[in-house]
């Protein structure tokens, strides 16, 4: 039977749970920060070293946290693909610019557990060598802004964030960056030309890639504000234990948005391929089923851009066999999603 499994969302609806600095403290936050900073250098046989920083980026790849912003490419393949060499500053940015209709688990995190997506971040931009990140916040969510600015405050009082963390000599500083409702904006480059000030019209990739040009045409790390959370619990947890969360090829958790027609709208931690949709529709623990005399037309799977599925419709689903041929299927809707909507009434 499928269930819960909360790990992002472990107290962020806990009663008595808040915002502040002090309270994630009292349950257990920025340990993994302390942690990631200081991992020993390690000694290989051939006379190299492996700093932190490595090491960190390793377990990552290790973890096969795949991003949680809508393309799912793996994480830990990205930050690789970041040009070091080139002598120019590194910057990171958390894409909080959640602007797919239906969706709305990222500002769940920004309101009820700032800190851990704060601490998801300074442990990925210590593992990039990164000085200076943003938060790309949609304008519509002043509140978000609010409460991060804030968070970032604290942090700062804590001296987990700005010069020399915790003694360590790693200086970083975030800062909140408020965009003007483009819906382009969740589209990396497009948030990036936005956040030079420019139109936010989307760059020509190649060239334009943000690991080698990105902001400012420097090399550039973007990220959603779920990846970045889990990179705190890999860090914590290490990174081939995170693995065994979900499915071999797509691990972890995903936190789904479920809207629309259904009695138990809202959002819903679960590991990944360990719930159907027919469980997220009509599981008493999820969305409980349809409300009392609609019946299911269609879903709307990932936002406005994606397919909408109808009630009863096949679909082919494509997979690899063996790594090598590649079968289609025909499915129904059973498969795992992050945004389910409904039609307001049947015919």
């Amino acid at each position: 039977m499928a269930q819960e499994y909360k790990l992002i969302l472990k107290h962020a609806d806990e009663p008595g749970y808040t915002p502040d600095i002090e309270c994630y403290l009292r349950h257990g936050g920025y340990d993994s920060l302390r942690k990631a900073l200081t991992v020993p250098v390690v000694e290989l046989s051939d006379g190299k070293k492996k700093s932190a920083q490595e090491q960190i980026r390793e377990d990552v790849m290790k973890s096969g946290l795949r991003g949680r912003g809508g393309a799912g490419f793996s994480c830990g393949l990205k930050w690789s693909f970041v040009d070091r060499r080139s002598g120019k500053p590194i910057y990171l940015i958390c894409n909080a610019d959640e602007s797919e209709p239906g969706t709305f688990k990222d500002r769940q995190i920004i309101h009820k557990d700032p800190h851990q997506l704060i601490e998801g971040m300074i442990i990925s931009c210590f593992a990039n060598d990164v000085k200076l990140a943003y938060i790309y916040i949609r304008g519509e969510m002043p509140k978000g802004a609010k409460i991060l600015n804030q968070a970032l405050k604290e942090a700062r009082a804590k001296n987990l964030l700005g010069k020399n963390i915790l003694g360590t000599g790693y200086d970083l500083e975030i800062h909140v960056h408020r965009g003007a409702g483009a819906y382009i904006c969740g589209e990396e480059t497009g948030l990036i030309e936005s956040l030079e000030g420019k139109r936010p019209y989307p760059r020509i990739k190649p060239p334009y890639f943000p690991a080698v040009l990105g902001l400012y045409m420097c090399p550039t790390i973007v990220n959603n504000v779920e990846t970045l959370c889990n990179v705190k619990h890999i860090v914590g947890m290490g990174g081939a234990e995170f693995a065994k969360l979900g499915t071999p090829n797509n691990t972890g958790t995903r936190i789904v948005s479920l809207s629309g027609q259904v009695k138990r709208p809202g959002y819903y931690e679960i590991e990944v391929g360990k719930a159907t949709l027919g469980q997220l529709i009509h599981d008493p623990e999820f969305g409980g089923g349809l409300l009392d005399g609609r019946k299911l037309k269609a879903v709307i799977p990932g936002g406005s851009s994606s397919k909408v599925l109808k009630a009863g419709e096949k679909f082919k689903l494509k997979r690899k066999v063996d790594g090598k041929d590649v079968e289609e299927r025909p499915i129904f809707l059973i498969f795992l999603m992050i945004s389910i909507r409904f039609s307001k009434r049947a015919p």
